[in-house]
């Protein structure tokens, strides 16, 4: 009697009701994983979990390649923003903007005519009244013995 429950017992136990082997799974999973519609796709993730349960040295090439794939792979949410090309436009665009901002700076600085203040002229006498009032006499023109050119800029 407690033999024949035994064997029983071993007998249902030793039934897997799954296969081991899990080639549908894994098979070119890269090429077409994210052609799939929704539910495919959880039902492969399904059928990859129960091959990641199996002993890892038995498991296949391709189905640790598609086990990759499907934690580490540009699908969904990992899809890249960029197209093939973009880097390109992005290129000509910055340099395409450099190039309108240098243009409309040297028309600006090219249109407005130069400041009288800018003058040799103009400079020494901010040197002379400088000296006339005493500005900054410690360092400055005023200060004896100064040898600098003071406010004079121009050649």
């Amino acid at each position: 009697m407690y033999r024949s429950v035994a064997v029983r017992a071993a007998q249902l136990s030793g039934r897997r009701l799954q296969s081991t082997v899990a080639v549908p799974a894994g098979t070119r999973v890269e090429q077409t994983f994210v052609d799939l519609p929704q539910d495919e796709q959880r039902k492969t993730i399904l059928q990859l979990n129960e091959v990641m349960k199996q002993d890892w040295t038995k498991i296949t090439m391709e189905d640790k390649r598609a086990l990759y794939f499907v934690a580490y792979g540009p699908h969904n949410a990992r899809r890249p923003h960029v197209k093939p090309g973009d880097n390109m436009k992005v290129f000509v665009g910055v340099v395409a903007t450099i190039a309108l901002g240098l243009g409309l700076s040297s028309f600006v600085r090219s249109s407005v005519p130069k400041s009288r203040t800018l003058t040799k002229e103009w400079q020494e006498d901010s040197n002379r009244i400088a000296r006339e009032n005493n500005i900054n006499p410690i360092s400055g023109v005023s200060s004896e013995g100064y040898k600098g050119k003071g406010f004079v800029q121009s050649n």
